[in-house]
């Protein structure tokens, strides 16, 4: 057992203003977590014994519980993401099941279900504010759907449920790696891959020599193909080699369908074990499951995808048409029989000769310091506030970390965020996020506070700055600063002040892109692209031609793009709704009778796309595909407001902006999205806006 004079000066344990991420080590975690779920777990068990009914006897005290794990675990959680180390790893993994059980015993409580059920269930209940009885409802909520409702027998039966899907989707996922892995195609003859980049030549040729061929290079060979993305795409999008392309195709849509990696007999059991879950539960599907915590319902859903549906048909079929005769026009011997292993070959053709947009040679106009001025500047214009540098003022886990305190237009504080822009390999995970640090949150207040000010992070992976050259961006990137930014005003922005549903808390999955993907949309906006796009060694501002290809190949292939996020969607909600495990009909009849409308070159009959269907089998997506779609009809109808009230119209783009702020931005979790929605826009959300942006409106007039 740690010492206590070691407990008390654990950075984990302190109370601080901001977290001490300059200090904090992997020596600190075993000992710290483990002191900290001690001490949670006797405060837990003396609000179990002392609840009653109400916010100072229920609410505070089990925020104050749940806010410490969060922001603790939030700590080391993210400082293993931002700065990795072996020894840090280890000690999150050995600590981590001891917090997931405190939370499982947390989330079962049935003295506190029965308190939140007491309050629901009072005659006062009608004189709490609607962000109370959300808080409410969606702890009630919460806790019925992890079982705690349920008679001791059938909780049982819930629980190996649990449990089971828990080690069926994890075989799930091992089945599609072990099978993407086991596929190996050694190519010796350069002419068998001509087309291909130098980039995939050069990853071909490592994975040569990792497998044995320690001579193989970029140029001679020999090049080891397999089916992990990064390999499998360049191949379908550039090989001229159409045996290959088919050989590859096939192989891939056929991943863990076949031997002792097949993952048939697993989605049947999955999908009938979802059932059984959801029927203990009183739903009838497993969709109802997954809709009861999101925005759509099973019906709404339904009705967007088949509207999304018919436009996207026709300009999907003119795709196909476009690309038929641009292969005919280069003489491809397929042209008239195009067919699944052509199509990502030939897009790409028809994309260079009508876009040829180099994205390195972009880079040089989009430099980090200046789009981050121009993000900081668009939200002035649209939200009042101003974002101004306050590094020194918290500690950060790189001296590439800046620090920036958001203000109000009368200059008061009103939220911090850490920006995390470089990658750095050794120790940072890929890609872009935004966390939280701390909620805004009237309980967690200091003393002479209101109110606790939120805390974001937001994380990028730019190439670092060199000498005196910036950072410099592709087009891509701008995109994926304004999307993180967007989830990080949501968060800071919140004028909510019950913490456990204060701004990105408690809404609804379906709903927590759209203001992430609403401020994607300025980066297309004329204005504000030209005002980033300034050479960072001349000045000169982006040509006009090339800001036009940006914004033409926006809606390149459109149709087609749309119908392919629709097929997996429908085919998800089919599985989860209709389908009978055990049935008549088979889970790959279910994907062809989709297909018939979603797809304009049938599926080929030993199709087995399912079986790698990772995001509903084995990720956060049963019943859930559809909001992606969801969330960008949300998103575009958000954006359609402004263009409504005019773009070039300042006055109208900063009243509008007033009123986004003071409602999607500012009601966090405490309303119902589609009230908050219809609050901003005066309507409820219209697909009309997404089709005319993706080009696909005409179709559908």
């Amino acid at each position: 057992m740690a010492s206590e004079d070691s407990i008390s000066s654990n950075p984990l344990l302190q109370n601080f203003d901001f977290p001490p991420f300059d200090v904090v080590d992997a020596h600190h975690v075993r000992p710290g977590i483990r002191a900290l779920l001690q001490q949670l777990e006797g405060e837990l068990e003396q609000l179990e014994k002392s609840v009653e009914p109400s916010w100072p006897k229920l609410v505070e005290p089990l925020e104050k519980i749940i806010d410490r794990l969060s922001v603790v675990w939030g700590m080391i959680n993210h400082l293993k993401a931002v700065k990795d180390t072996p020894e840090l790893r280890a000690a999150i993994e050995e600590v981590q099941p001891e917090k997931v059980k405190f939370q499982l015993r947390l989330g079962q409580s049935k003295p506190i279900y029965n308190a939140f059920k007491s309050i629901r269930e009072s005659p006062d209940w009608k004189t709490l504010s609607e962000a109370r009885q959300r808080l409410v409802e969606a702890q009630i909520k919460e806790a019925v759907l992890i079982g705690i409702a349920l008679e001791d027998d059938k909780r049982e039966q819930f629980n190996k449920i649990e449990q089971e899907l828990e080690k069926l989707s994890h075989k799930f996922s091992e089945n599609v790696l072990d099978a993407t892995k086991k596929f190996e195609k050694l190519i010796t003859d350069k002419k068998e891959i001509e087309g291909l980049p130098p980039s995939a030549l050069g990853l071909f040729a490592q994975a040569a020599v990792s497998k044995g061929h320690e001579n193989a290079t970029a140029d001679n060979g020999p090049w080891l193909i397999t089916l992990d993305a990064p390999s499998y795409l360049p191949v379908m999008q550039h090989a001229k080699n159409r045996a290959l392309r088919e050989e590859l195709y096939r192989a891939y849509l056929s991943r863990a369908s076949s031997g002792d990696l097949d993952n048939t007999a697993i989605i049947d059991q999955i999908l009938k074990l979802r059932l059984e879950k959801a029927k203990l539960l009183g739903y009838k599907n497993y969709a109802e499951v997954s809709m009861a915590t999101k925005m759509a319902t099973v019906e709404t859903a339904d009705e967007l995808l088949e509207k999304l549906r018919v436009a996207s048909w026709d300009p999907a079929v003119q795709d196909i048409e476009d690309l038929k005769s641009f292969a005919k026009n280069q003489g491809a011997a397929e042209a008239d029989s195009l067919t699944h292993w052509d199509i990502t070959f030939w897009s790409e053709r028809l994309r260079e000769s009508k876009y040829d947009i180099n994205e390195e040679e972009l880079r040089p106009y989009f430099s980090l310091p200046k789009v981050m001025d121009a993000l900081f500047g668009l939200a002035k214009t649209l939200f009042g506030i101003d974002v101004v540098p306050a590094d020194g003022v918290a500690p950060v886990w790189n001296s590439e970390v800046r620090f920036y305190c958001v203000k109000d237009s009368s200059g008061n504080p009103i939220a911090y965020f850490y920006f995390d822009p470089y990658s750095r390999p050794s120790e940072k995970r890929d890609g872009a996020w935004m966390d939280e640090v701390f909620s805004r949150s009237r309980v967690m207040a200091q003393k002479g506070s209101s109110a606790r000010l939120p805390v974001a992070q937001m994380v990028c992976n730019q190439t670092p700055p060199v000498g005196d050259k910036p950072s410099l961006m592709t087009f891509r990137e701008v995109e994926t600063v304004f999307h993180e930014f967007g989830h990080a005003l949501q968060h800071m922005l919140t004028k909510e002040d019950e913490g456990l549903v204060a701004g990105i808390r408690n809404i609804e999955w379906d709903a927590v892109e759209l203001p992430s993907q609403f401020m994607e949309n300025w980066c297309y906006h004329r204005d504000t692209l030209m005002s980033i796009a300034k050479h960072y060694q001349t000045g000169e501002t982006l040509p006009e031609n090339v800001y036009k290809k940006l914004l033409a190949a926006r809606t390149f292939r459109a149709g087609s793009l749309s119908l392919r996020q629709l097929k997996f969607a429908t085919v998800d909600l089919e599985l989860h709704t209709k389908y009978t495990p055990g049935g008549t009909e088979s889970i790959y009849d279910v994907d062809q009778r989709v297909s018939i409308k979603t797809q304009v070159i049938p599926p080929l009959p030993e199709d087995r796309f399912l079986c790698s269907f990772s995001h509903i089998f084995a990720g956060g997506y049963a019943a859930g595909y559809y909001s992606y779609k969801w969330a960008e009809v949300l998103s575009a109808d958000a954006f359609s407001a402004f263009e409504d009230a005019g773009l070039d119209d300042i006055k109208a783009v900063k009243e509008t902006g007033q009123r986004f702020r003071n409602t999607i931005l500012a009601l966090g979790g405490g309303k119902a999205p589609l009230q908050v929605f219809v609050e901003f826009r005066g309507r409820e959300p219209s697909p009309e806006p997404l089709l005319r942006h993706n080009g696909l409106l005409a179709a559908s007039a």
